[in-house]
Order: C-alpha cells, then sequence, then structure tokens
C-alpha cells in the first residue's frame, strides 16, 4: 500500500512536469524571431551582459543588419550600455577579471570602466582604448554607462562609489558623489546601495542620472566645487518605503526616518531613462515590468502619459532599455525575456530579434539624437491606454529570483519558463522525491 503510494506520488509529479511544459509551451506567444526589414534599413547595436554565474560570463558588444551578426567584440565578462562614435568606433561600458592592478583589493580582481571598440581593426573587431578602476566585487559594482561629452571627455557612471565621473585624458576631472543627496554607509564599495546605472548629458553641464533602488532620476548641474541637483523626477512624496530597503539598499543612516524612496508606482528600479525634452523622459520601469513615459505637469509633479507592457502578445520581463526613435517608435531591450523589439506608435511590433544571451541595451546606428540637447524627440501621442494584451508573470520575490538565474545559467531555456513554471517543476520535483523516499522506506 505504502509503496503503491510512493508510486503514485512519483507518476503524479512527473504529470506535472509534462503538463506544465506542455501546456506552457503550446499556450506560449511568441517573442521574437527573424526579423522584418526596418524601414529606414539602419543596423542596431548591442551591448550583452552575457550569463552564467552571477551574469558575468560571454558578454559581447555586436551589430547586428536586420536579423544578421554583423561582427561581435567578446573579450569582457560583461559589456553594458553601448553607442557609436562620431569616428565609427564604439563606446561601451564594461566589466572584467583578471587584472592584477588591483589596488586595495588582493590580485587577481576585477576592473570596470569603459572600452572603446574599433570594429575595423585590421584583424577584426578589437578593443583599442580602456579606462577603469579595480572594484571590490563583480556584483553590483559596474560601470554601466559611458557617454562622451562635446569636445572631448566622457561621463562615467560609478556604481561601485555611487558618483559620476568625468574623465578626460585617462584621468578624473570632476566628480559628484550621491552621498550630497542620499543616506550613505560608512563605505558604499560593500553594498549595492544605491545602483547608479545612467546618466546622460542633457544640456551644458547639466545630466539625467538614475538612480535605480531610489525609484529616482535626478537632474545634476555641473558646478566648480562639484555638483546640485536641480529637479528629481519621482520625489518622495511620504509613502512606503519598502521597494527601496533590504538587500543592502537605503538605509536611514541619520535617523530622520527619511530615505528619499520615490512611489514604486511610478518607477521601480528602473533603467536607461531617455531625455525627450524639457518635461518629458521614456523610461525602461524595469521591476515594473514595462515602458513608461513620464510628463512633468503644470504643478511640477511627474506622472505616467503613456506605458507599454509588452510586446507581440508576449509581457516585457525585466526591460532594461527603452529609445525613442526620430520616426516615434519605440526600441525595448526585453532582457529576461531576451529579445529587442521595435513598437510602432500604436504598440505594435515592426521588428523583433531574439538574443542569444542577456542583453543590456541596444542603440539604433547612428545613435538616436538626445531630446534637449541637440534636437526633441518625438513624445507619445494620446493617453497611457497600453493596446498590448499581456499580462507579466507572478512576481513571487523567491521564485523570480530563480528565474534570473534559469535565464543566466541556461540561456537555451525557452523564455516562456518563468515563474509559473519553476513554481510548479518545484511541486513536481517535491512529489518525485517524496514518492521515491516513501517507495525506498517501504522496501527497507
Amino acid at each position: 500500500m505504502t509503496a503503491s503510494r510512493g508510486r503514485r506520488l512519483v507518476v503524479a509529479g512527473l504529470l506535472v512536469f509534462v503538463v506544465t511544459v506542455g501546456a506552457s509551451a503550446a499556450l506560449a506567444a511568441p517573442s521574437g524571431g527573424p526579423a522584418p526589414a526596418l524601414d529606414d534599413d539602419r543596423p542596431t547595436l548591442v551591448g550583452s551582459q552575457g550569463g552564467g554565474t552571477g551574469w558575468h560570463r560571454f558578454g559581447s558588444v555586436y551589430l547586428l543588419d536586420g536579423s544578421d551578426v554583423a561582427w561581435t567584440e567578446g573579450s569582457a565578462d560583461s559589456y553594458f550600455d553601448v553607442q557609436r562614435l562620431d569616428d565609427g568606433r564604439v563606446l561601451a561600458g564594461f566589466m572584467d577579471s583578471g587584472y592584477t592592478d588591483c589596488g586595495p583589493y588582493d590580485a587577481p580582481c576585477t576592473h570596470t570602466g569603459f572600452r572603446i571598440v574599433d570594429p575595423d581593426a585590421a584583424d577584426g573587431p578589437a578593443v583599442v582604448d580602456e579606462y577603469g578602476f579595480p572594484v571590490r566585487t563583480d556584483s553590483n559594482s559596474e560601470v554601466h554607462d559611458a557617454e562622451p561629452l562635446p569636445g572631448g571627455g566622457f561621463l562615467v557612471t560609478d556604481m561601485e562609489h555611487e558618483r559620476l565621473l568625468i574623465v578626460e585624458n585617462g584621468s578624473a576631472v570632476w566628480s559628484w558623489n550621491a552621498s550630497t543627496v542620499y543616506d550613505a554607509p560608512a563605505d558604499p564599495t560593500t553594498t549595492d546601495w544605491l545602483h547608479i546605472n545612467d546618466a546622460d548629458r542633457i544640456g551644458d553641464g547639466r545630466f539625467l542620472v538614475s538612480v535605480r533602488n531610489a525609484n529616482q532620476l535626478l537632474i545634476v548641474e555641473r558646478t566648480d566645487d562639484g555638483g546640485r541637483v536641480v529637479e528629481t523626477v519621482n520625489a518622495d512624496d511620504g509613502g512606503s518605503d519598502a521597494s527601496c530597503v533590504g538587500n543592502g539598499q537605503l538605509r536611514d543612516t541619520d535617523g530622520d526616518g527619511d530615505v528619499q524612496c520615490g512611489d514604486p508606482d511610478v518607477l521601480n528600479h528602473q533603467h536607461n531613462p531617455q531625455w525627450l525634452g524639457d518635461g518629458a523622459v521614456v523610461v525602461a520601469d524595469s521591476d515594473n515590468d514595462r515602458v513608461v513615459e513620464l510628463h512633468r505637469t503644470e504643478s511640477g509633479e511627474w506622472e505616467v502619459a503613456w506605458v507599454r507592457t509588452g510586446a507581440a502578445g508576449a509581457a516585457f520581463h525585466w526591460p532594461r532599455d527603452a529609445d525613442r526613435l526620430p520616426n516615434g517608435h519605440t526600441l525595448v531591450t526585453d532582457t529576461l525575456n531576451k529579445r529587442l523589439v521595435e513598437l510602432g506608435e500604436n504598440g505594435s511590433v515592426v521588428w523583433s530579434y531574439r538574443t542569444e544571451r542577456i542583453p543590456y541595451e541596444a542603440d539604433r546606428v547612428p545613435r538616436e539624437l538626445v531630446g534637449g540637447v541637440d534636437a526633441d524627440l518625438p513624445r507619445a501621442s494620446g493617453d497611457a491606454t497600453d493596446p498590448v494584451d499581456a499580462t507579466p508573470d507572478a512576481g513571487v520575490p523567491v521564485l523570480s529570483t530563480l528565474v534570473v538565474g534559469l535565464r543566466a545559467a541556461a540561456p537555451w531555456a525557452p523564455v516562456w519558463f518563468a515563474e509559473t513554471q519553476v513554481g510548479l517543476t518545484l511541486v513536481s520535483l517535491a512529489l518525485v522525491v517524496g514518492g521515491g523516499v516513501v517507495a525506498v522506506r517501504d522496501r527497507r
């Protein structure tokens, strides 16, 4: 009787798994495929974080010509934000291991910073210049973004020390530290405190900065003695700080009861905002699994004016880049679905590409002008109605973490194998193991 029950448990577990996989595969919406021809026939530059343990293996920069890879450079553990420079070379944030110049840390160590890649080098695409520095760990210490500045120099986001740098001729000539605004831990290199992941020049000496863990965007103005914040997008309104604390993120170190956490219903751990011109910004709202356009109201508040939660019937899964194109379309890097999609103004997919590894960011070549500096980019028309019938999977923290690991360790896994499928697989495994234990005990 007991052995029979054990066998039944094993069979039930196997059936749960088979039904889960079969039904999910049958009901899954397509999430990319052969890329149709682009109306302006411009290639797409991609920065790939890679995968593997900690997501720091198999990084690459590559150029897509439609659905064909024209060239690739893969010498770093991870690459992040990428853009083509005026001379045809490519600027990319990177992280790589195996360095012996380690400063205060033991060798070998990890460096982060930016690289310049020449796709037309004699022996194939190659790194021809690098600015970097050692970091304590390869986890959440990356330079995710570097931007060229007029007249030379680069604007750099330093996640290790949570600051902005301007680098000229290989040396930092200016810095702004986020500790002037947010309560800082004793040593920001020991924790993923703010996770500053993007900065764009939006005017003369003005930068739009993404402070991921605070759910906020800052406009920082360069000054002779550092910098000052002149505007905050999604300022703290006194609501719950739950989305900003925990896991070594924001903390109330001065004891005033405030950690400056923005409303997660507006932005939640966002990436790569793009300034469209004064009073409008489009953002990859990552933890909300959507892309949003925010507009400044007459009262000075910022509110959602336009939103997209998915494409081709498939919900976005942790998107990390959204670029408004001059034709009004939006190019989205849908990270955990491992796809790039270009959306028309009505939300329809006009181009898509399934990536082999985890993408961080994608740019059309040449890169789009940044609104407010060179030219205003189109703003969304209409309201925030989302025409895409796509609902993100359940956001159970433990299951979400397992899915992230699955995407990195097994890039061949289908993108529809998400939180629900992982949860049911764990149930299946528990039934099989439990049934086996019962059957063995009975035999003994």
